[in-house]
């Protein structure tokens, strides 16, 4: 009775292992879903959809962008997380969901280091260390500098608490040895409206919401927090090259699927985006926002998100922020 058992379990088994091979082999089917967690119009929406038509023509399938957003990505997140693992259901995550989050957050609907199976990271968007002309500071060390002789007097504003924005200015802190006054506001546009006013003294943001003011001299670009130049203001230097080794805080934005989905099927979504993503064509439109298409193995993806979870786990701490 008990060898009965054990072979129909052993047969069981076998059925799913050879099903989900031949599943793997046919894919994909029907219609992919790429999960955007946040509203229209942001990064990972415009990423989603920049990588669209070419998965639809690779694939030979409809390629779907389903908005999802709300608590930081989580809730888009969570419907990938707990999606069937077989390749039609993805998520456009961001360094938030995977890195930040599971620190911020008092509670998470699933567990980040065991729910999503990496694919590749998609574009990376360094911050800028950015102020206003009337604070007179040219340089990254002027603003250290100054920022030293009146600790806590200089005004930096962010997208929100917990933000990546906030979470640059906390690692600016710890990299230069300062203290900044954190002004949080609800999203980066009203923020980069304040700094233009001068009712801040500064900001740690991303490329597409500052660059314009940058080259009209409504705002000074201090320094990339990035360990490159980025194409589209090449005159400003890197963090180090500025004498700030060390800082470097990005936004960047990644194409995963549910953990337990078959390699074979993560291989291939691999190698398609990769492929979408080394396009000239596609690089020069995405560099021209200040975004980094990127493009990795699933290896280096995999390899990537531990040091990026440790080095903001610290952050986080250090930033005392706790999100409901």
């Amino acid at each position: 009775m008990k060898r009965a058992s054990v072979l129909v379990s052993v047969l069981g088994t076998l059925g799913v292992l050879l099903a989900t091979a031949a599943g793997a082999q046919s894919y994909p089917t029907k219609p992919v879903r790429i999960v955007a967690p946040f509203p229209p119009g942001g990064v990972a929406d415009v990423l989603a959809r920049a990588i669209q038509p070419g998965l639809q023509e690779a694939l030979g399938q409809q390629v779907v962008i389903d908005n999802k957003p709300g608590a930081g990505g989580n809730i888009g997140a969570e419907i990938v997380a707990k999606a069937e693992p077989d390749g039609y259901t993805l998520l456009l995550a961001s360094a938030g969901i995977l890195t930040i989050n599971e620190f911020l957050y008092s509670k998470m609907p699933f567990d980040t280091a065991a729910a999503f199976s990496p694919i590749t990271v998609v574009g990376d968007m360094p911050n800028i260390v950015v102020v206003n002309p009337k604070t007179a500071i040219n340089t990254l060390k002027e603003l250290i500098d100054q920022a030293k002789s009146l600790p806590g007097k200089l005004n930096f504003g962010s997208a929100g608490n917990g933000t990546t924005t906030h979470l640059a200015i906390v690692l600016l802190e710890q990299a230069a040895g300062i203290r900044l006054a954190h002004v949080p506001y609800k999203g980066a546009a009203p923020a980069v409206q304040d700094l233009v006013a001068g009712q801040i003294n500064g900001l740690v943001d991303n490329p597409p919401l500052v660059v314009g003011h940058i080259k009209s001299g409504a705002i000074k670009a201090l320094a990339w927090a990035a360990p490159h130049r980025m194409a589209i203001l090449p005159n400003v230097p890197t963090a180090a090259e500025a004498g700030l080794p060390g800082f470097e805080a990005s936004s960047w934005f990644a194409l995963i699927a549910p953990a337990g989905t078959p390699k074979e099927i993560v291989a291939r979504l691999n190698a398609e985006t990769v492929k979408i993503l080394r396009d000239p064509k596609m690089v020069q439109i995405f560099a021209d926002k200040g975004v980094r298409l990127v493009g990795n193995s699933v290896a280096e993806f995999e390899a990537f998100i531990p040091k990026e979870r440790a080095r903001w786990a610290d952050i986080v701490k250090v930033s005392g922020v706790k999100l409901e």
